[in-house]
């Protein structure tokens, strides 16, 4: 017998009213039954029918295929080649779709389930941490698949259904997306220690406007809402470096290289400085996002409204 390498790609079944699959496959449980146990009638009593409902059933399925799948011998029946043949793939068949089910129903069991959660790069240093501690509190068999993209890729997770959830800034306004604001998240102006304006609390984001900025890429939405700031203050940052994270942007400011408008370092850094800004109020919306119109599963639903449970406290407040 001849098989294909595990490595080949999977060749998925034609589909159709005239296709094999969908004939056949209503009725390979009942075979299945029947030639597990070689006996119409005690097959028919272990899938609950009439014998014979199932022995019509059969005889169907073997006209359909045109082959003998079963050699009757009195109440007894014995498989052919044929017969053989079909039942080893039939089982493998059947074994899948049982494995399937299992995985779908621990998916979305309500003490156990698995919840896809994306989030901010600059929200998993301890926003996310905290969130999880708390709700594993009470939730402690629910599995996590976390993950970090900038807010447009997981927004097209959360569209596709590969995510349940997403914690972004800025909020999606689409209706095929739900959003609930959750915080606020002030955004400082960091500059390099040496910098003439480091001696300053406060400023005016126009007093920058001819400075070189360092930024997340195109994508993020952290630089969404920095341009939206800056075309407030009257201007179009002067992009010098693009990266993609905050930490990494920090080490650019301290190296003199630009400036940049980030969330609140959790650590002092050396080198920098951060500024409150007075003009345009730079400060982002933090909330949570779900598919509007698609079911979230009880673990994924459980974790959502702990989540909104938990407005205006999800960040450390200055």
């Amino acid at each position: 017998m001849t098989y294909e390498s595990s490595s080949a790609p999977t060749r998925l079944a034609e589909l159709g009213p005239d296709a094999d699959v969908t004939r056949l496959a209503p009725q390979l449980a009942e075979f299945a039954a029947v030639a597990r146990l070689e006996h119409v009638t005690r097959a028919a009593q272990l899938l609950g029918m009439p014998q014979p409902t199932l022995s019509r059933a059969v005889a169907r399925l073997e006209a359909q295929l045109g082959v003998d799948l079963l050699a009757r011998q009195g109440r007894t029946v014995r498989l052919t080649r044929a017969g053989r043949l079909l039942l080893d793939a039939v089982e493998r068949a059947l074994a899948e779709v049982e494995r399937g089910a299992e995985a779908a129903r621990a998916e979305a069991d309500p003490t156990a389930g698995r919840v896809a959660f994306g989030f901010l790069h600059t929200m998993g240093t301890d926003a996310v941490p905290a969130l999880l501690r708390g709700f594993r509190a009470g939730h402690p068999q629910v599995r996590f698949q976390l993950v970090q993209d900038y807010v447009a890729a997981m927004l097209e997770r959360l569209r596709a259904g590969e995510l349940d959830l997403c914690l972004v800034s800025p909020l999606p306004d689409t209706p095929e997306l739900t959003a609930r604001p959750l915080d606020e998240q002030r955004l400082y102006l960091t500059v390099p220690a040496d910098h003439r304006l480091a001696g300053r609390r406060r400023i005016r984001l126009a007093e920058v406007a001819d400075e070189p900025w360092v930024t997340v890429e195109e994508g993020y939405g952290l630089r969404h809402i920095m341009e939206g700031f800056c075309a407030e203050a009257g201007f179009t940052p002067r992009i010098a470096f693009e990266g993609e994270e905050v930490e990494t942007l920090r080490g650019l400011v301290a190296a003199g290289l630009g400036v940049a408008l980030l969330p609140p370092a959790l650590v002092p850094r050396p080198g920098v400085v951060e500024l409150e800004v007075t003009a345009p109020r730079t400060r982002r919306a933090i909330g949570l996002a779900w598919h509007a119109t698609r079911p979230l599963t009880p673990p994924a639903a459980a974790f959502r409204d702990f989540v909104l449970s938990r407005r205006g406290s999800i960040l450390a407040h200055d």
